[in-house]
């Protein structure tokens, strides 16, 4: 057989293949007869770890378990136990431990933490730049970048001496990062003089990849209103909540344009007062808010807060008057017009709400969750109408119901006496949805069933088909699920994480891993 040279072999694209089988797509690709392009690449393998997950013979067998006194938490292949101070990876056959910070008191210890992925669309001056990092946050005001492998420090910040600093947060995932402080509260002497504390707050905003300082700024009541009680940034949006259960949205690029009387660099000497992200002079406010700025949107709500998302834009709030309580309303953005079938409400008879989010997934859907059912909904444009919305659902998935009870109960006496009250959605003897989570890289939902055995509860992980809701795979988790207690389950891949907290206020960690059965077991 006569073989083509290496310079005359072209590898033809992805989009060229017709073949749905996982051994071909396999065969193909370890003789390099898939696409040059990464990306294409990642996909169709991913397509093939779905398909193999997905197969009756395929099971998931716990591999792992580990207890901790505090909380434990997982990201992107990363299991944290001690406040971040040992990191496990999830990503071998069992996990083993990647790395163990020295013990700190509990003056510096870690309060906060966000995982960093490391940036593919750029090539970085500093090598270490190029790796994935953990910026954790201490209590002593230092900000560190850790590296995520080894937990080496490549960077520290120090961020004030005079503002207590308490969480991290996304402004915009994987490129811009604030810390927020706790709220200033008037002093003793400042009460005594009769002189009113105006600032609420003060927050840092970085840039990473590399490491850049945006600017501190505080937040004024003053200027932001005395009934200020909390802000966050997301996606360009410094959102300020107020007491009356009012949230006002306001463009952080034009406080930045507007209100930064200087822009500051990490190491730079500041005349005589000190260098900047140094010990003892941190970081000093640049950026004076000394009038409010536009409001972009402002809304009242009940509970819950307000979710902007979807495509088009709209958001999701619940009217802040009781009689709206458990109802979801959904409108648009642009003139605040409530969609047609835009008021969701499930009617939950159960000792937990029923809660709804814009879909992770980037289609524009909402995924709506109760006990019982969780709705897919779409966004529509109107019959003839671009500018009018409405609801539709998309697929729904309903848990397995017991309906056979009888209403009325036969005595022993012979009467007939009528049940007087209706079982819960959530009662322990029905299956029960707990969790919806979806998992982007095998396009699947994720939902947690819980079915009552005896004296404790069953959980199972259910794989649905994100597209059409199809049940694709439903997987046992071997430990009681107790209501009581807090649990979190992750799906990532080839592995399930379950971590729940149990009676005697510890936490353990179950990992369990894909694993083929053998072909001749049933």
């Amino acid at each position: 057989m006569c073989a083509l040279p290496s310079s005359c072999a072209q590898r033809p694209p992805a989009c060229t293949r017709t073949s749905k089988n996982s051994c071909d797509l396999l065969t193909s690709r370890a003789s390099g007869s898939c696409s040059n392009d990464i990306g294409r690449l990642l996909g169709a393998n991913l397509k093939i770890l779905r398909n193999i997950i997905l197969q009756d013979g395929a099971e998931f067998t716990k591999v792992w378990s580990k207890t901790s006194k505090s909380l434990i938490a997982y990201e992107s292949g990363r299991i944290y136990f001690d406040n971040y101070r040992c990191c496990y990876s999830s990503l071998l056959p069992e996990p083993e431990q990647l790395y163990e910070l020295p013990k700190a008191p509990k003056t510096e210890k870690i309060e906060d933490a966000l995982l960093c992925q490391c940036p593919l669309d750029k090539v970085l001056p500093n090598p270490s730049d190029q790796k994935s990092c953990l910026l954790v946050l201490t209590a002593h005001n230092w900000l560190y970048r850790l590296s995520a492998d080894t937990g080496k420090t490549l960077e520290r910040i120090y961020l004030s001496s005079h503002f207590k600093f308490r969480s991290l947060g996304w402004d915009s995932s994987q490129e811009t990062l604030y810390v927020k402080s706790i709220q200033s509260k008037q002093t003793t002497l400042e009460r005594q003089a009769g002189v009113n504390n105006n600032i609420l707050m003060h927050v840092a905003v970085f840039q990473v990849f590399p490491l850049e300082l945006v600017g501190m700024l505080e937040i004024n009541k003053k200027v932001f209103g005395k009934t200020a009680v909390d802000v966050l940034l997301s996606q360009g949006v410094l959102a300020v909540s107020h007491s009356s259960k009012h949230v006002k949205l306001y463009s952080f690029e034009y406080i930045v344009n507007k209100f930064r009387i200087e822009e500051l660099a990490l190491g730079q000497q500041c005349e005589m007062k000190g260098i900047v992200g140094e010990a003892p002079y941190g970081i000093p406010v640049n950026i004076h808010i000394h009038e409010c700025p536009p409001v972009l949107f402002e809304m009242s709500y009940f509970e819950n807060g307000v979710q902007i998302g979807g495509h088009p834009w709209h958001y999701i709030y619940t009217p802040n008057h009781k009689r709206h309580r458990g109802t979801h309303h959904i409108c648009s953005i642009t003139d605040g017009a409530l969609a047609k079938n835009g008021i969701q409400d499930m009617k939950c008879d159960s000792l937990e709400a029923d809660w709804i989010f814009f879909h992770p997934d980037d289609s524009g859907r909402i995924v709506h969750a109760g006990p019982s059912t969780i709705n897919v909904l779409k966004i529509m444009a109107e019959t003839g109408c671009d500018w009018k919305y409405e609801i539709v659902t998309a697929f729904s998935i309903t848990a397995a119901r017991d309906d056979s009870a009888p209403q009325v109960i036969v005595t022993s006496s012979g009467r007939a006496v009528k049940r007087r009250f209706q079982l819960l959605d959530d009662d322990p003897a029905q299956q029960t949805f707990r969790m919806v989570k979806y998992e982007d890289e095998l396009d699947l939902l994720a939902v947690v069933d819980i079915t009552q055995t005896e004296d404790e509860g069953q959980a199972h992980l259910r794989l649905h088909d994100n597209k059409t809701g199809l049940l694709m795979k439903r997987v046992p988790l071997k430990e009681p699920w107790d209501v009581t207690y807090s649990h979190e389950v992750y799906f990532d891949r080839d592995t399930i994480i379950h971590t729940v907290q149990e009676k005697n206020n510890s936490f353990c960690c179950h990992v369990y891993k894909m694993k083929r059965r053998p072909p001749d077991e049933p």
